[in-house]
């Protein structure tokens, strides 16, 4: 898989990064005492979780946003273990821990701190940094929900700036953050069906309604329209066409990150310049091959070229 195109780096953006502890505990359940056995901390975050995997590509990137105290400095010290390039804004509270609680059965239990609280002069100072990096960049890709003190338009922005000065934009977030971002028009967003029901202010029961929803949003300058279905794939909406995706069923060690995992995947292959097609085999391939590790956001390569031969796209006509 050699690169054919990209000049520029990818700047990936992390508002809310965190430490993400992972316990895996047998027949857990509330109200009784358990010891963990099986312990791990990683660097955590949606966009962080991009990041891991482009960096696994061995492509460019550049990774910026908040960090705070302690937390903030394990992250960063995580990074350059990783050999991944980053630029945050110090803040005065401290980054959030993110708890995973994994069973034997397959469940899984997530514990989310609320994270910290951005000051208006961090978030002027973030802006003024932003300016200056997109204009390194050949694609900017922005994952997870928003931190406090900001406002639900802050994506919306980040991506007006980004069209101005002719670089690509990526957004992968819920809520009012996304439904605000849609309308700035990013060149991508990857809802799952419910943040589909709120950027559509309906719900969708059925597959046609899902691929009118789809319909929509591509042929309202969103270049390229990514529906998460989990287990059972996605659908990608592209230049008049859709493209249904089906991967292959995997062991699941922990499901926490593989939309991350995609999206990385598919930046990495569209900076490559791949066929459209392989590059959504790619990323298909890179959120399967997620779920089957411990480590949130990590890719096995050679899981990853394993499951692609697995993976059945196919193709029709809005």
């Amino acid at each position: 898989m050699e690169k054919k195109g990209g000049f520029g780096l990818i700047l990936t953006i992390t508002l809310n990064p965190s430490i993400d502890r992972r316990y895996n505990i047998k027949d857990f359940e509330k109200g009784r005492i358990f010891i963990a056995t099986d312990i791990q901390y990683t660097a955590g975050g949606n966009g962080l979780n991009v990041t891991k995997v482009i960096n696994g590509f061995n492509e460019p990137v550049m990774i910026t946003g908040f960090l705070g105290g302690r937390s903030g400095d394990y992250i960063k010290e995580e990074l350059e273990v990783m050999g991944i390039k980053h630029n945050f804004i110090p803040i005065n509270e401290e980054s959030r821990n993110s708890i995973a609680i994994l069973s034997d059965d397959g469940s899984q239990t997530e514990v989310l701190e609320k994270g910290p609280s951005i000051s208006g002069e961090e978030m002027l100072k973030f802006y003024e940094l932003y300016r200056e990096m997109i204009r390194e960049a050949d694609m900017v890709c922005a994952s997870g929900d928003l931190p406090h003190g900001l406002p639900h338009e802050t994506y919306a922005d980040l991506i007006i700036m980004a069209k101005e000065a002719g670089k690509k934009f990526f957004l992968d977030t819920s809520g009012e953050a996304l439904r605000l971002g849609v309308e700035a028009k990013p060149f991508l967003v990857k809802p799952n069906k419910k943040e589909l029901e709120d950027i559509m202010g309906c719900k969708i029961d059925s597959e046609k309604e899902l691929i009118q929803a789809g319909k929509y949003l591509a042929e309202n300058n969103i270049e390229i329209v990514i529906i998460s279905l989990g287990e059972n794939g996605s659908m990608v909406f592209h230049d008049g066409y859709i493209y249904r995706i089906r991967v292959p069923r995997v062991k699941v060690v922990n499901p926490i990150g593989s939309g991350d995992a995609m999206i990385g995947g598919f930046v990495a292959s569209l900076y490559r310049d791949y066929d459209f097609e392989f590059a959504l085999k790619v990323a298909a391939a890179c959120g399967t091959a997620n779920v089957m590790e411990a480590e949130t956001g990590k890719v096995d390569m050679n899981n990853m070229k394993r499951i692609m031969n697995d993976i059945v796209i196919t193709k029709s006509k809005f």
